[in-house]
C-alpha cells in the first residue's frame, strides 16, 4: 500500500530526529575530548531526547501503517463467489490498490469485518484523517444450529506481526489522548453462485454491502433477501 502523507511526515520526523541525535552525538564526543565536560553532558542529553523522539515517530508510523485513509464513502473491496458444493464457496476479494486474495468459505453468507479509527476535532484540524483496516472475512450459516455444529471459516485479512494502534490505545490510553473512537464494523450478504458484491465504508464508519451488478441483485431477490 502506498504511504499516506501522515505516514511520510512521521517517517521524515523520525529521520530528522535521528540525524539531530547523530550530530549532537559527534558534538558531545568532541566536547568531551576537549575537556568541556558540562557542554558534553548537555549535548548528550539532547542526543537522548532526539533518540526518544525518533523512536516515537517511527513507532507511531508503524502503528498507523496498514490503515487506509477514509474521506468519503470508499470502496473497501469487491467480492466474487463461486459455488463448489452446497454451503462451500470459492471466494476472491479484490482491493482498490489492485491486490487480491483467494480463499474458501463455508456457510450461507459471507461477512467482512473492518476496524475504524476516528480522531478528535483538534486532531482533524491538524489533518489527521479517518482510517480503516480490513480485519477478516468469514462464512456465516443462517441456521443457528448449523453455526454451532458445522465447520466455520474465518480468514484474517490484516498483515501479521504489525503493531496495532487498537492494541496500543487499549494498553496505553494516555499515549493517544486525541483518538476519539476506535471500533469495529461488519457487513454481510448471502453467498450465491456467480455473485459479485461491493463493500464500502462511509465516513461515519459503517460498512455497507451491495450487489455489484443486476445479475447478483436478481439472485439475491430469488434467495428472498
Amino acid at each position: 500500500m502506498p504511504l499516506t502523507p501522515i505516514l511520510i511526515a512521521l517517517y521524515i520526523f523520525a529521520g530528522f530526529c535521528a540525524l539531530f541525535a547523530l550530530i549532537n552525538g559527534f558534538g558531545a564526543r568532541r566536547r568531551w575530548r576537549e575537556r568541556h565536560r558540562f557542554s558534553a553532558c548537555h549535548r548528550s542529553l539532547w542526543v537522548l531526547v532526539f533518540i526518544l523522539l525518533a523512536l516515537l515517530g517511527a513507532f507511531a508510523a508503524t502503528a498507523l501503517n496498514g490503515y487506509r485513509r477514509l474521506t468519503e464513502e470508499t470502496t473497501l473491496a469487491t467480492i466474487q463467489a463461486r459455488q463448489i458444493e452446497p454451503q462451500r464457496f470459492a471466494v476472491r476479494v479484490d482491493f482498490p490498490d489492485g491486490s487480491h486474495r483467494g480463499l474458501e468459505l463455508r456457510g450461507d453468507q459471507w461477512q467482512l469485518d473492518a476496524r475504524v479509527i476516528k480522531w478528535e476535532p483538534r486532531a482533524v484540524m491538524l489533518g489527521a484523517p479517518t482510517l480503516y483496516r480490513i480485519d477478516r472475512i468469514s462464512g456465516r450459516y443462517v441456521d443457528v444450529a448449523h453455526e454451532n455444529e458445522r465447520q466455520r471459516t474465518v480468514v484474517p485479512m490484516a498483515e501479521a506481526g504489525m503493531i496495532d494502534l487498537f492494541d496500543v490505545k487499549r494498553m496505553y490510553p494516555q499515549w493517544i489522548p486525541w483518538l476519539d473512537a476506535d471500533f469495529g464494523s461488519a457487513a454481510y450478504l448471502p453467498l450465491v453462485d456467480g455473485g459479485e458484491y461491493q463493500v464500502s465504508l462511509a465516513p461515519a464508519g459503517g460498512l455497507v454491502a451491495r450487489p455489484a451488478n443486476e445479475l447478483t441483485a436478481q439472485k439475491l431477490r430469488e434467495a428472498n433477501w
